[in-house]
Order: structure tokens, then sequence, then C-alpha cells
């Protein structure tokens, strides 16, 4: 049976059955202890491009996969297998993320730590995870009956200015890297920090050549506009944007305005849409604003402690209530990115696990075919519906592989090294 017809889905009992059937493991799973179709079960394919969990684990366990069993209903978290089946989650990519103030050797030993809890994780729970490190490793572990495990890289400080450490990490599995996090690196400026290299200085230029190279995504979440005009100048490759959404539709630094929306076809790459609140509601966005001046306000008062503050802050909660943000605002941002830039170019990327708190409707793994459902309700074609569940990351990820393919026949690794104080570009040599 064909999860999805040829033919616009409006009947709202055929939405149901898309729901409870399609994303509920129909396609994706193996029923009745046979494999189903390889066609059909790719055909629903459910890719999310950012999800914390082994921070979750380093936050609450120490790394130790036997404190928290995620074979179990974990209602602490926001991820566990029950629901990963329930939502129908063909391939995650698994973020290693350590904090931007981890730098030099700390980071590099944190980030090893993280990617060593992914393979542990995927070896212990060899039924469910398979380790991918392609697009069509993927497609296998789907076939399989498996949910595809990816990695992916949160913040260009864990490289430490190394190709070599790049290249190595690359080797152990990575195959996204976001050039920065929350602060700048020495050679990319981050959305939220003070610029200090206009953009990418010209090692960050050869750091996005060297992942094309490899055929490691280049990933622009969490980069400044300027960043990410500069590496879609540089790169040869489609890139990602692993979780964020239309800065058009809610103005937070983290968003993708749309100068650079417009450049994405051209590119061939694409946005994956992210569940954070204050990155898709206005309203949320901006209480969490408030909150902040709030929070500096009492921390200039003279005496104050974090204990005065935090009351001082929980006193103001009660006062203001936060808003939530709601599934149909996330449909907004689809909406608004095929727009501007085009079906082609859309995917999702929750950042579950990664957030304290959850929009309205999407509040775990396992919802999913909730949104599915809007976006039926809104019209969208089969065709499309795949597209942005998944097949557009496929498409992207073949297109690296084939471009690292080709530049390898061409060259060998980069020999550059990073300067000790790397000057940024004068503007006058922009290409933008």
């Amino acid at each position: 049976m064909n999860c999805l017809r040829s033919s616009p889905l409006k009947s709202s009992l055929f939405a149901l059955a898309l729901t409870n059937l399609c994303l509920a493991l129909s396609c994706s799973q193996p029923r009745g202890g046979r494999p189903a179709d390889p066609d059909q079960r790719t055909l629903a394919l459910l890719v999310d491009g950012h999800n914390d969990l082994p921070w979750r684990y380093w936050q609450k366990a120490n790394r130790d996969l036997s404190r928290i069993d995620i074979s179990k209903a974990q209602p602490d978290l926001h991820t566990d297998i029950p629901r990963l089946r329930a939502g129908g989650v063909g391939a995650q990519f698994w973020s290693v993320y350590v904090p931007a103030t981890m730098q030099g050797n700390e980071a590099i030993r944190a980030t090893l730590e993280q990617i060593d809890l992914v393979h542990r994780m995927v070896r212990r729970y060899p039924e469910v995870f398979q380790l991918a490190l392609t697009s069509q490793e993927i497609e296998q572990s789907v076939r399989a009956g498996k949910i595809a495990s990816l990695i992916g890289m949160e913040g260009g400080h864990s490289i430490d200015n190394s190709l070599a450490v790049l290249r190595m990490f690359f080797r152990l599995g990575a195959r996204y890297m976001t050039l920065t996090h929350s602060a700048n690196t020495s050679w990319a400026d981050a959305c939220c920090a003070p610029a200090q290299a206009n953009g990418l200085t010209r090692f960050g230029e050869e750091i996005v050549r060297e992942m094309n190279w490899l055929g490691m995504l280049v990933d622009l979440s969490h980069v400044s506009p300027e960043t990410m005009k500069d590496a879609l100048e540089v790169t040869q490759a489609p890139v990602i944007f692993s979780h964020s959404s239309a800065r058009a539709l809610c103005d937070h630094a983290r968003n993708v305005p749309d100068e650079v929306l417009k450049r994405l076809p051209g590119n061939g790459g694409l946005v994956m849409v992210t569940f954070v609140p204050s990155f898709i509601s206005n309203p949320v966005r901006m209480h969490e604003q408030k909150r902040d001046d709030e929070a500096n306000r009492l921390k200039r008062i003279p005496g104050s402690t974090q204990k005065s503050v935090d009351a001082g802050l929980a006193r103001w909660d009660q006062i203001n209530p936060a808003p939530r943000a709601r599934l149909s605002e996330i449909a907004d941002h689809i909406d608004h990115i095929r727009k501007v830039a085009g079906i082609d170019h859309i995917g999702l990327g929750s950042d579950f696990d990664g957030i304290t708190s959850v929009p309205e409707g999407l509040e775990d793994v396992s919802k999913y075919p909730a949104l599915t459902a809007e976006l039926v309700r809104r019209g969208y074609r089969d065709d499309e519906i795949l597209k942005i569940l998944g097949r557009n990351l496929l498409r992207v990820m073949a297109q690296v592989e084939k471009i690292s393919r080709e530049l390898q026949k061409e060259r060998g690794p980069s020999e550059a090294h990073a300067p000790e104080q790397i000057p940024p570009r004068r503007e006058d040599t922009k290409k933008h």
C-alpha cells in the first residue's frame, strides 16, 4: 500500500490515516515481521536535522548510557525510542554539542566524548539504531527497519583552528559542522556576538573548502548573515541550516534573512525548520527579551546575588506568564520558505532536547505526524510533503558526496594552517 497517494491529500479522514499509519511506521518499519517494500519504506522517510539527546546524557547522566534507558518512556526528555517509533523518524542527526565556553583541547576532548556517546548509543540499541555515514546508508538503514543515526558537530570551536582535527572528526562519523555556535570563532562570526571578521576570514574560507573536499555538510545555523553570504560565495556544494527558521516571520538573529533564502536555489541547499519557540513565535521572542532585560536589571542592583536575582525573576514570571508557540506557526515558516526559496529547500530540524520549552502540538519526537497533517490541511501535495520530510536532505547529501569525490580526484587534503592572528578580510574584498 502506498502511504501517500499521487493526488493532493485533502480528505480529513485520509489525513488521519496518514497521521496514524504512514508516519506511525507503516512505511518506515517492517510489519508482521516481514520487511516492507524498500521503495515504499523510503517513501515516508522522515529526517530530523538536529537533536541534542547526547548533551542531555552529558547533563543528566555524566554520559553514562546505563543511567537513562531510552528503550523505555523518559518523560523528562523529548526523545526516547517508543516516541521515535511513534513519530515515524527514519533518520536522526544527533548533535555532538559542546558549549562555546570550552576552547582548545578541552573542546576537542569534549566533542570526542560526545561522538563516542553516539557510537555507544548505536551499539547499545542495535535493533533500533544504525550508524549512517552517507545518503545511501540512510536508505539502507530504513530498509532494515532501523533509525539511521548521523552525527552533527554544533560549533567550529570544536576543531580548535585545525583542519587536521576537522578531518579526524569526519573519519569518526561527523557529517556536518555548524561553523559557529553562540560565540565567534577566530575565523567566522556568529549570529549573536559582536562582529569581528565581518563574515569569514581567509582561513574560514579554507575550512569551508575543506568541508567540501571531505563531503561534510556546511551548516550555517548560528552564524551571522555576513558569514552566511561568505560561505555561499565560497562553497562548491549545497549548504544546510540544521535548525533555523525564517527571519521575516520572527526577527531572531538565529533565523535566515530573505536575502539569504533567495540564494538557496542557486546553491541547492536547504533550511531545516526548527521548533525552538523563540525562533518561530514573535510573542515568545519578545517575552524572552523582556525577561532577559529584567534579569540584567536585577543583576545591576547593588548587593544583588544569584539568589536575589532568581527570586526577582520568579516574581516577574508570576506577573508575566510566558506565551506558547504553536505548531501552526512552524507551518507558517515552512510556507514562507517555500514562497521565497522553493519547496526543494525545506527540511526539519527540531532541536528537541536542546530546548527548555516546546510548541503546543509538537511537544516531543512522537508529534511529527501532527505537522504532516497540518501541511496536508494547507494543501501541500504528496511529493512536496515527502521532500520536506526527508527527500530534500537526501538529495543535498548525495550532491555533497558527489562533489567530494570530484574534488578528491583533483587534489589532496589542504595543508593550510591557521595563523596565530587571523586578520579579517578588508571590506573592499567582499564579493557581496
